[in-house]
């Protein structure tokens, strides 16, 4: 029998950084299954139901105007809670956009979202590049993956370049994804009849390199040091 892992990439738009006090202007979502998209996606812009800061309109460019013939987070919550189903889910700072998730449906009076998994693009990225910027803007350069679309945060389209990053950080794209650049590269075949795709190699940047130094420097008995 075939397993098939189904996953949910998700990105939030908000009018501020409290779940609390503010509000979900925008939902995008990507699946994959088997670490490859499938093409099926979740999009709704939201009207919240009360002014845009603008501190929060300088991130995403979402006016109140805008968003005024929108549905509400109530009239979307069904569909948007179905595409999630019982996946795990995978989202950058994934703490803040659970957690606005959350609040929403507290108000609806609406059982607590509580994923069976959730997957947190940050704390991966910091794990496996300790020092290093973990944004997703830098993600993406560090990854080559194209940003000329993103002129502002977008629910959507961050959720399509998240999940592009997410499989860079868990070993690589698969063949035939078309998510990044791959001049060059060639599946070979081992042995034992499974196919094995050559290791990405990144080099480390001038920051890095100065962090790695200076960590180094704390341990003068490491076995490296001898």
């Amino acid at each position: 029998m075939s397993s098939h892992l189904r996953e949910v990439v998700f990105d939030t738009e908000t009018t501020g950084l409290s779940p609390r006090k503010d509000r979900i202007v925008e939902i995008g979502c990507v699946e994959l299954v088997n670490h490859v998209p499938t093409g099926k996606t979740f999009h709704s812009h939201i009207n919240p139901g009360c002014e845009m800061p603008t501190a929060a309109f300088d991130v995403h460019g979402l006016s109140a105007e805008f968003l005024s013939d929108k549905p509400i987070f109530a009239d979307v919550a069904d569909d948007f809670i179905a595409f999630l189903g019982d996946a795990p889910v995978i989202a950058h700072n994934a703490g803040f956009d659970v957690g606005f998730v959350r609040e929403e449906l507290k108000r609806l009076g609406r059982p607590n979202y509580e994923p069976a998994v959730v997957i947190d693009t940050v704390a991966m990225a910091r794990k496996k590049f300790p020092g290093a910027q973990a944004s997703l803007d830098a993600l993406c350069r560090r990854f080559e993956i194209d940003l000329s679309a993103r002129e502002k945060h977008g629910a959507l389209l961050d959720a399509e370049l998240l999940a592009a990053v997410y499989l860079e950080l868990i070993g690589g794209r698969q063949q035939g994804l078309n998510l990044t650049s791959d001049k060059g590269a060639e599946k070979s075949d081992s042995k034992d009849g499974k196919s094995n795709w050559p290791a990405r190699v990144f080099s480390p940047t001038p920051e890095e390199e100065s962090a790695h130094q200076d960590f180094v420097a704390t341990h003068p008995d490491a076995v490296w040091s001898k």
